[in-house]
């Protein structure tokens, strides 16, 4: 994989950088590879408490390189079910986005395109630049789809709509995403950095296991009956209200100051 993601962790936060700026940051075998396991460490690690995922340069991810598909068209030397396997894998990262116990947010700095507007998407909030642009794309190079856009542009702006993006991939300026709730937020190019990195430390500075349980209710609501939310929700109450965070909480509120969270 070389230096083609690049990772750090400031302040609780861990910021995964796509880091091929001269091809929009189109994801190689390597990528898809590495991506997954990457998150996954980043899940499990009791030192981080929010993870950003963006791009280098001027685009956040312009999804597959169609030039390295073309390239190797028809050459394959595995089985269609091997190859669909190794896609599957590395597809395990829109699901650690999504499902992983801690807040993520995507910082889309330029163009996502297919597969990189799929992985804003499995995030929980996007901060979106004012020159960014989402695009499905797939049907413009004759693909279905992956990295699970279709699940999540139809949770977010309904199964009609969802078809409609897929079929004509249409390119969604800064503006068009805030108003289908695809942009958590839309900011000056030049603020996107500071205001993504202030809204994850915020997170990464707050109740760790509330968040934990959040996000497990959020599923749930997602897949399940109401039945299965109100269980959910019901554990998860529970649970938080034994941690230290919680009491601290409770005693700000009386002292009328700011809780100073420890994540447990």
């Amino acid at each position: 994989m070389g230096d083609e993601i690049l990772t750090r962790v400031e302040n609780g936060v861990a910021v995964v950088t796509l880091n091929r700026p001269e091809r929009l940051n189109a994801l190689t075998s390597g990528m898809i590879g590495a991506l997954g396991g990457i998150l996954a460490g980043f899940a499990a690690d009791p030192e981080v408490g929010c993870v950003v995922l963006t791009g280098a340069g001027k685009g956040f991810c312009s999804g597959g390189d169609v030039a390295v598909q073309a390239a190797t068209a028809g050459k394959a030397t595995q089985s269609p079910e091997q190859r669909a396997d190794g896609l599957r894998a590395g597809m395990r990262a829109s699901e650690l986005l999504h499902e992983m116990p801690k807040p993520t947010i995507a910082m889309v700095n330029g163009v996502a395109a297919g597969a990189g507007m799929s992985l804003a998407l499995a995030c929980d909030m996007r901060v979106v630049a004012d020159s960014a642009r989402m695009t499905t794309a797939f049907s413009k190079v004759g693909l279905s789809g992956d990295y699970g856009g279709s699940y999540f542009l139809t949770r977010i702006v309904g199964p009609s709509l969802a078809r409609e993006l897929y079929f004509t991939a249409e390119m969604l300026n800064s503006a068009r995403l805030l108003s289908l709730g695809l942009a958590s937020r839309v900011v000056a190019d030049d603020a996107l950095l500071a205001e993504t990195m202030a809204l994850a430390g915020r997170f990464a500075a707050g109740p760790r296991v509330a968040w934990r349980y959040i996000k497990r209710n959020m599923k749930v609501a997602e897949e399940g009956s109401l039945a299965d939310t109100l269980d959910s929700e019901a554990f998860g109450m529970l649970r938080s209200r034994e941690t230290a965070d919680h009491a601290e909480a409770a005693k700000a509120f009386v002292e009328k100051r700011a809780p100073v969270f420890r994540g447990s």
